[in-house]
């Protein structure tokens, strides 16, 4: 893996910044004082993508959290802006849904801070002196602004690269601010962020190089077990909630007959003899794999033996689809719970926020002391 350094290309810190945690984390694999951050995006009820790729992590670090450890987790709703949400009343329910679904997926709040990122202006105002270090030819190597904007990597359309909004362009910076504002030394996160963690670890010694000091730790970034969950019905891409057919994901409060209707459409092939992970060759097939796979935090040999004997789709598609019910069962109830208790959601964040301000307070105070503020 590379990292560009002006026109040159020199090996990023790959051993000591990206660590792949297991399928079920234990005690050894996170430093006892560590300072751990994530967020999601307020989109509504999480997906099997959400829930595999993300939470389920954070609850892993709840249920092994140790005393001196700090967890804070939260939804970006300043982030969701970089694309317009003219149905305020639409997004404030997914603003709400997204805590709701944080809590249904297992993390305790008294282990964790759980905010919303526009709660706490520290991001926006370390955003902007991280703005000040960032380059442009850097933010223009990023891939999510063009790919969000349907730009393809290799265009010099002018007139498409005007027309996107500044903060699409620069919201990786906004993402490093999220993360250093706590200074934060681990992050949980799928590959698909991997990019936006190499910017902040560079950004972090930037502003450490500049002002001669050793403030922002260089942050780790945890890679979740599970592999990119995908489309069901285009296993081309991953499973998102953009995409129109709304078939093509599994939501964590579908209940058991939408699951096994989505599961039964879901894109295979025509090899009928044999189950086996190759993700270039039978996509669809493999995609069901690495579900079983990360719900049952199992390596993909163990998942391949299991359906080894089954010898056509109706037998493992209804064996996916009875693990994807039983594992959702309780996340579909207590996210039912949850939405039904709007002053507990208020109580939860409204504590998380007190908790996480005060820690933002007190490191940009000595961040703004460092530049002179």
């Amino acid at each position: 893996m590379l990292r560009n350094c002006g026109k040159f290309q020199t090996p990023i810190r790959l051993l000591s910044t990206v660590q792949k945690i297991d399928y079920k984390l234990n005690p050894n694999d996170i430093p006892g004082d560590a300072t751990i951050f994530s967020m999601v995006q307020p989109t509504g009820t999480f997906h099997l993508g959400n829930y595999l790729g993300a939470t389920r992590v954070w609850e892993d670090l709840c249920a092994l959290k140790q005393p001196q450890q700090k967890l804070l987790f939260g939804v970006a709703d300043l982030h969701a802006l970089t694309i317009p949400k003219p149905n305020v009343e639409e997004f404030r329910r997914f603003r709400n849904e997204a805590i709701a679904s944080i809590l249904a997926s297992g993390i305790d709040p008294s282990q964790a801070s759980v905010m919303y990122q526009s709660s706490i202006p520290q991001h926006s105002q370390l955003h902007w002196l991280l703005s000040t270090l960032a380059s442009m030819g850097y933010l223009n190597r990023m891939t999510q602004w063009k790919s969000k904007s349907n730009i393809k990597q290799s265009t010099q359309d002018d007139a498409a690269v005007g027309n996107v909004k500044l903060g699409l362009f620069s919201y990786p910076v906004l993402q490093a601010a999220d993360v250093l504002i706590y200074r934060a030394t681990h992050v949980p996160v799928g590959d698909d962020q991997s990019q936006h963690l190499e910017l902040t670890r560079h950004l972090a010694e930037q502003f450490n190089k500049l002002y001669k000091t050793d403030y922002f730790p260089l942050p780790k970034t945890l890679l979740a077990p599970t592999r990119k969950i995908l489309s069901l019905s285009s296993p081309e891409r991953k499973m998102s909630k953009s995409d129109p057919d709304k078939a093509s994901l599994i939501y964590v409060n579908d209940d058991p007959h939408a699951i096994k209707k989505k599961i039964k459409r879901a894109v295979t092939d025509s090899i009928t003899d044999r189950f086996n992970y190759d993700p270039i060759n039978r996509p669809g097939v493999s995609n069901l794999l690495n579900i079983v796979s990360g719900i049952q935090r199992k390596p993909m040999e163990e998942v391949e033996r299991d359906v080894a004997m089954m010898n056509n789709f109706n037998d493992l598609k209804n064996y996916v689809t009875d693990v994807i019910v039983e594992e959702l069962r309780g996340p579909r109830e207590l996210f039912a719970r949850f939405m039904k208790e709007p002053d507990y959601l208020d109580t939860v964040v409204t504590r998380g926020t007190e908790e996480a301000q005060q820690l933002a307070d007190q490191n940009y105070r000595e961040i703004a002391n460092i530049v002179g503020l």
